[in-house]
């Protein structure tokens, strides 16, 4: 059996409607059939859709011409010539005397001898540590005054200060 289902629904619009729709109410207004007509009278629906607006693109740009000057390279120039550096020379360190100052005076004046690095160790044996170098006492030196020496190779003797064998 066929399905009495339209496959277009939207025909299924009463006439009238679609002629309101169309052409405006006044259009449509039903008229009365003649007695004398006997044709029946026959309505057509059309769908009336309306046009598309036109939208017109945007102009392209156009790019502008642009003329340059032909470029021309810059001469090639030798880099100048110029001569290694000169290699430093320093004067070597040469030992203070440091005997018989505190140990943070001593450090100090190596220091400004040129060399940053200086040891120490207790002269007694015992292996204390020289945390406060101003409490202790340069009593020997392995490094004779002034002989050449560099980072870390004096190293001082020191006991604490007020011990025997302090200057």
């Amino acid at each position: 059996m066929a399905s009495t289902t339209p496959t277009r629904p939207w025909i299924r619009v009463a006439p009238l409607a679609l002629c309101a729709l169309a052409f405006g109410a006044s259009a449509c207004t039903p008229s009365t059939p003649k007695a004398d007509s006997a044709a029946p009278t026959t309505v057509e629906v059309v769908a009336v859709t309306p046009p598309a607006p036109v939208v017109e693109a945007p102009p392209e740009p156009v790019a502008p011409v642009v003329t340059e000057p032909p470029v021309t390279a810059p001469p090639v120039t030798a880099p100048p010539v110029t001569a290694p550096p000169a290699p430093v020379t320093t004067q070597p360190a040469l030992m203070p005397s440091v005997v018989c100052m505190n140990l943070q005076d001593a450090q100090d004046l190596i220091q400004t001898a040129g060399v940053f690095l200086s040891l120490s160790h207790d002269a007694t044996g015992q292996g204390r540590r020289q945390v406060n170098d101003s409490n202790w006492v340069v009593v020997a030196q392995n490094i004779p005054p002034g002989t050449p020496f560099g980072e870390g190779e004096a190293d001082l003797a020191v006991v604490k200060d007020g011990e025997p064998g302090t200057c």
